[in-house]
């Protein structure tokens, strides 16, 4: 065998055996995340809290989004998932003053990655409010409701809140996931993997629990709940066709 392929699969074998202790390595402090101290004000104490900043301009939010979004649709019961769009110049301004607008007409949903789509697919810059509400209009919202929610007290109250934010969690990039107060990390800490960086939010919501001496199966017990309800039901229908 040729000397360089028998090295070459030699190096193949050897990341095949290490990939799966790399995967189940504990995240380090200081490398995976980082720890915000002192902690912030927990928005619940009873359940925690996970943030994601973004930026609808930024490529790897956008490609981040498919990874997050089924992620998002799985959190347990005893975690609240919110979204702060980032502004890290004026320039982003528009796009955050788009997506609290997109909240307070609840439209979020149905046009989040609609957005998306169209900025980074179709290349549409949706940089100014006349052509984001001209977009809009394209998409069933009519002008003046898009521009008296974009202009409103409560999105300039939002876009304040985003800032204070993101300086007190120290956010310098996007997309970053911050945890209850406690914690941030971003796929650039994790190796540039947008994969990777959920095992470690995942891992430091648990350590949230902890810090908040949450019970571990929170969510297990509230599907739990859920799903007893059928059950019940279907009991008393099942005692009420019995013969008397």
């Amino acid at each position: 065998m040729n000397p360089h392929r028998r090295l070459l699969l030699a190096a193949i074998a050897s990341m095949l055996v290490t990939a799966p202790a790399l995967a189940q390595k504990k995240p380090e402090s200081g490398f995976d995340y980082n720890v915000i101290s002192p902690a912030l004000p927990p928005e619940s104490n009873t359940r925690v809290e996970v943030i994601e900043f973004f930026w609808y301009g930024c490529p790897h939010c956008y490609a981040f989004e498919p990874t997050i979004t089924p992620w998002i649709k799985n959190l347990p019961g005893d975690v609240v998932f919110h979204r702060v769009p980032a502004v890290f110049h004026e320039s982003w301004a528009p796009h955050a003053k788009l997506y609290y607008a997109l909240e307070a007409l609840g439209e979020t949903d149905r046009l989040h990655k609609t957005i998306f789509d169209a900025i980074h697919q179709d290349k549409q810059q949706l940089a100014t409010e006349a052509s984001i509400a001209e977009f809009l209009e394209k998409h069933g919202i009519p002008r003046k409701k898009f521009t008296d929610a974009f202009n409103s007290f409560t999105v300039q109250s939002k876009i304040q809140r985003s800032l204070q934010l993101q300086a007190a969690y120290k956010i310098d990039g996007v997309p970053a996931m911050a945890v209850d107060g406690r914690y941030v990390t971003a796929n650039t800490m994790v190796g540039g993997s947008h994969v990777a960086v959920l095992p470690v939010v995942d891992y430091l919501i648990a350590e949230a629990r902890k810090q908040k001496k949450l019970p571990k199966a929170a969510d297990d017990a509230g599907k739990q709940q859920k799903s007893s309800k059928p059950a019940d039901e279907k009991s008393k229908q099942k005692k009420s066709q019995q013969p008397k």
